[in-house]
């Protein structure tokens, strides 16, 4: 596995992944996968050997950058690509003018995942698209 992660306008191919892992086998509908924010985010993709294997994207709003839309295709997952996205995500992040916090909102039974990388939970539990997830966020 020889595994590059790097930023991107590729929106085409971030989709694509995107609609593998959240319509096809989460449910989620298309209405609540894309939307208007893409535009305006920046992107990360994941790649090996150059074909597609996961992706995430940032929103920055004043001092937060919020994570979203981390993916891993199935074969890719349990072997540390979705830290490294998130890792590469957090080194993104500290890289934008002004910014000193990242967010995102983890999937309830991903929690653990992303405590091992530094989040904290907070808040109560909410519904996102039919699925658990909670608020996190990280000092950068």
């Amino acid at each position: 596995m020889t595994v590059q992660i790097i930023e991107t306008r590729d929106i085409v191919t971030c989709r694509a992944l995107r609609r593998v892992v959240f319509i096809d086998e989460q449910g989620v509908s298309e209405a609540d996968e894309i939307d208007e924010f893409d535009d305006v985010a920046l992107h990360l993709l994941a790649t090996d050997n150059g074909e597609p294997v996961g992706c995430a994207r940032i929103l920055i709003d004043g001092s937060s950058a919020k994570i979203g839309r981390v993916c891993v295709l199935k074969p890719y997952r349990g072997k540390g690509l979705g830290a490294d996205l998130i890792r590469a995500c957090l080194r993104t992040a500290t890289n934008q003018s002004g910014v000193t916090r990242a967010s995102l909102g983890a999937q309830t039974h991903a929690l653990g995942f992303y405590e091992k990388l530094g989040f904290s939970a907070y808040g109560p539990v909410f519904d996102d698209a039919g699925i658990d997830h909670q608020a996190m966020e990280i000092e950068l």
